[in-house]
């Protein structure tokens, strides 16, 4: 019988230590991964959306300010 007490060993700590980091980096990488999909979803649905506003133009719309024309009243003195 050994009066010492009972200390863990470093391979023990360190494989102690590695379940709780796995588990840190597990949520990183899935709180990372849901970042990911939500920026794309994002920008494929802005890219969607300006698309088909794009299709809905008519030959007027391209011509819309065509006969407006700049007002120089900003400016001037009086």
């Amino acid at each position: 019988m050994s009066v010492e007490p009972d200390v863990p060993q470093p391979a023990e700590e360190a494989v102690a230590l590695e379940k709780g980091e796995r588990k840190v980096l597990r949520v990183i990488t899935w709180f990372s991964a849901g970042l990911a999909v939500a920026a794309l979803g994002i920008y494929v649905g802005a890219e969607l959306r300006s698309r088909a506003r794009f299709k809905r133009r008519t030959p007027y719309d391209f011509y819309s300010n065509a006969g407006e024309q700049q007002t120089n009243e900003f400016g001037v003195g009086i």
